[in-house]
């Protein structure tokens, strides 16, 4: 399989790996046909608009070199966005981060979006926010074909 130099750098130098202390909320999320399981760790804040954001964000994977490396890549480009901006993000942009993937392992870019969306829709029930329907509609879909744990 060829991975991209830029997934591969990340797979052997992960950003943002560890569990993060006092996060605000995690999600963990896991893919029953590879057994790859990710957790993240997010710190969220108001910003000067008092817009939800996500000041610090972790993560640890078990999983693949690509497993590993999506959930990287996805600190760097969920880090400092608010949360609407954070749920926009979708596996397309962590492909086209990393320089592309083996066809074989979008399912990993994948995975991670849907922890960062587990993880918001987890914030947003924890603090009693209205849940928009479009992250109700993704988590039940999430929820259909991952294993998730809150």
């Amino acid at each position: 399989m060829n991975y991209s130099s830029k997934l591969l750098d990340h797979f052997r130098n992960p950003r943002n790996f560890g569990p993060l202390k006092n996060p605000t909320i995690t999600s963990q999320v896991g893919n029953p046909r590879c057994g790859d399981v990710m957790k993240l760790y997010l710190r969220i804040n108001k910003n000067k608009d008092n817009q939800d954001f996500i000041k610090d964000i972790s993560f640890e994977t078990m999983g693949c070199a690509a497993a590993i490396a999506t959930s990287s890549i996805l600190t760097e480009l969920a880090k400092s966005k608010t949360l609407k901006e954070a749920l926009e993000l979708n596996n397309q942009a962590i492909v086209d981060s990393l320089g592309g993937m083996p066809l074989p392992k979008i399912h990993c870019s994948l995975l991670a979006i849907e922890a960062l969306v587990a993880a918001i829709y987890n914030f947003y029930k924890q603090e009693n926010y209205p849940i928009p329907d479009s992250v109700q509609q993704r988590y039940n879909r999430i929820n259909t074909t991952c294993k998730i744990e809150e």
